[in-house]
């Protein structure tokens, strides 16, 4: 079967590998659509310290069941369904603690073992999720858990005024997980296109922190208390610095972003303001359950957000192009629909 294989940082190429084994208690699924991550962008430039090459990289999955057992876990053959891409040991200190989203020896598909971009994928049963949302839908869930992860971690309910820093794919999922639970939503972001998909999502207000002053903007939208949240989606020391200057008092920050470079921080604030300041990775099962009900409920635009579809056999240039122009996407999505020559 066709896969595509990142054979070192940036040498992709579509090659044949071998066709998957189903073993027990698993499901061979025929891969429909994978979304394209910041991760794969970075596994493609070799920034991403976690892959190892070769990789056939993708972790964010629409797929149709080709083979499983009889009424296993409700399950049958020619169901749509879309998974976790995590694994987690059982035994560390995260998963004896039941958040095996930050398993110690986590293996994501695609980084740490191989993905997804290839036609056909078995997968353990548990991981599944079967939803009443078409292909395109269930691809994007999985990117949309990493902003709900982070919005649940900040317990965000209707009494919340909450800022989110970035509009990508993973603020979007943030934004649009907010308001889905009734709280005041903020998008800041550089992008007047991206803070237009971000209305889509939910927010009731976006800043555009390139023309307008973001403090005295949360200031004029919260009372001058400032939001009683902040969740950073971009991974940038300005803005991990921007979330702790401008949270309410008794705030709660999360951080989904990895910063590139060390962050030097006014730890006084820290303090003073009695801050919650916690990270967020991966998702949990409740976090799929949540996105896959918002989807359910068309309440994230999903067309608005994917920039381009490509064939699999476009998938190394679309992958070039992306890392020349990265502010041109917000998700790229390759479909595997068409039978490979």
């Amino acid at each position: 079967m066709k896969a595509l294989v990142l054979r070192a940082p940036g040498l992709l190429q579509i090659e044949d590998v071998p066709a998957p084994v189903r073993k027990p208690g698993e499901a061979l699924l025929r891969v429909r659509y994978v979304g394209l991550c910041g991760s794969d962008l970075n596994s493609y430039r070799g920034l991403n310290p976690l892959v190892s090459y070769p990789r056939i990289p993708g972790h964010e999955i629409a797929a149709t069941i080709e083979e499983v057992d009889a009424n296993d876990h409700g399950l049958r053959a020619g169901m749509d369904v879309t998974l976790s891409p995590y694994t987690s040991c059982g035994t560390c200190a995260a998963c004896r603690n039941h958040r095996n989203n930050a398993c110690q020896f986590n293996q994501t598909l695609g980084v740490q073992r191989d993905g997804a971009l290839r036609e056909y994928i078995s997968v353990p049963l548990e991981k599944l999720y079967a939803a009443q949302l078409d292909l395109r839908e269930l691809s994007i869930v999985e990117p949309l858990t990493i902003g709900c992860h982070a919005v649940a971690r900040a317990h965000i309910n209707d009494a919340d005024t909450v800022a989110i820093f970035g509009c990508g794919g993973v603020g979007l999922g943030a934004i649009a997980a907010s308001s889905f639970r009734g709280a005041k939503t903020i998008a800041i972001d550089v992008d007047d296109g991206k803070l237009e998909i971000a209305k889509k999502a939910g927010a009731a207000h976006t800043i555009n922190s390139k023309q307008q002053n973001v403090e005295t903007t949360l200031k004029e939208l919260t009372g001058s208390l400032g939001p009683q949240v902040v969740i950073e989606a971009v991974g940038r020391p300005e803005t991990f610095r921007a979330a702790v200057d401008l949270v309410a008092f008794t705030g709660r920050v999360v951080y989904i972003g990895y910063a590139k470079e060390p962050v030097t921080y006014e730890t006084r604030l820290f303090v003073q303001k009695e801050l919650d300041i916690m990270g967020a990775r991966n998702a949990l099962p409740r976090d799929f359950q949540e996105v896959i009900a918002m989807l359910e409920q068309k309440r994230f635009p999903v067309e608005s957000a994917i920039s381009t579809v490509v064939p699999l056999q476009q998938a190394p240039e679309i992958l070039a192009e992306w890392d020349r122009n990265p502010g041109q996407f917000t998700k790229i999505m390759v479909s595997l629909n068409e039978q490979m020559g």
